[in-house]
């Protein structure tokens, strides 16, 4: 049944430390056991990786700080969190009814600078607000500011949209079509904003899952309107990753931009 019907150096932007290659050419994912649940209470596991076939783990786990959110709003518990080899795992207890939000967000800049003659790369987990730590002499300092979202959304009764407030930092998804409300006959159509602006003219990136098991990936590229919306037809049921990224790549032409956001939702399409 269907529920719903810096120093004193000038900051430049540098493409070659923007995403390195070898880990763009992968995707960043979030599996849940189940999207739409019902009864009182209920029990999800999630499985969190980075690889090229969705959502087959066989590259490296997805690590981080996950949440969850509850649909009023407070933290939830991460329970049994473990990473392996290939994959992070955790469990969400759903004690609310309504919908739920599991999620990573990670910021971050990336660059370098030139000290006495060679060039440095900034530390791993370096942020914007640690620029007055470089030092002394730093000059041609060259950093891009990442925003990445990761999420799943998890409903236990009835859907709800009241998790869905925008925090207007990065790439935020705000629905028209609930995200756990899909159904293959229906197109969904979702609102996206951009630092709390509609996310115009982003390119979307919709892959269906089991495509080890294909002899193609069956990708499906949008662009998001004047409203940062777009309008997705789904193929056929089951679980897809929908991705947007804002600031490009422009590594060829050596204008990257100085901040770049992305957005990766794991979405279930249901039968109708």
């Amino acid at each position: 049944m269907k529920l719903f019907r810096a120093p004193v150096v000038a900051i430049a932007a540098v493409a070659a430390f923007a995403v390195p290659a070898a880990v763009e050419a992968h995707r960043i994912w979030m599996l849940p056991s189940s999207t739409v649940l019902s009864g009182d209470e209920a029990w999800v596991t999630i499985d969190a990786a980075v690889s090229n076939e969705l959502f087959y783990f066989n590259h490296q786990p997805l690590r981080g700080d996950f949440t969850a959110t509850a649909p009023d709003g407070t933290a939830m518990e991460i329970h049994n969190l473990n990473t392996g080899r290939f994959r992070s795992t955790f469990d969400v207890h759903l004690t609310q009814q309504g919908t739920h939000r599991v999620g990573l967000v990670r910021e971050g800049a990336i660059g370098s600078y030139m000290l006495n003659g060679e060039r440095q790369r900034l530390p791993r987990g370096f942020q914007m607000s640690q620029m007055a730590s470089l030092p002394a002499g730093a000059t041609d300092v060259q950093v891009v500011e990442n925003h990445t979202r990761t999420e799943a959304y998890l409903t236990l009764g009835a859907p709800t949209a009241t998790l869905f407030q925008p925090t207007g930092k990065g790439i935020e998804l705000v629905p028209v079509t609930h995200p756990n409300d899909l159904y293959a006959d229906e197109p969904g159509v979702f609102r996206f904003l951009l630092d709390g602006q509609p996310a115009a003219n982003l390119d979307v990136t919709i892959v269906p899952g089991g495509s080890r098991y294909r002899d193609e990936v069956g990708e499906m590229h949008l662009t998001t309107d004047a409203q940062g919306e777009v309008t997705i037809a789904w193929p056929q049921p089951g679980m897809y990753w929908m991705n947007l990224t804002s600031g490009g790549d422009d590594e060829d032409e050596g204008t990257a931009p100085a901040r770049r956001a992305s957005y990766a939702a794991t979405l279930e399409v249901l039968a109708p």
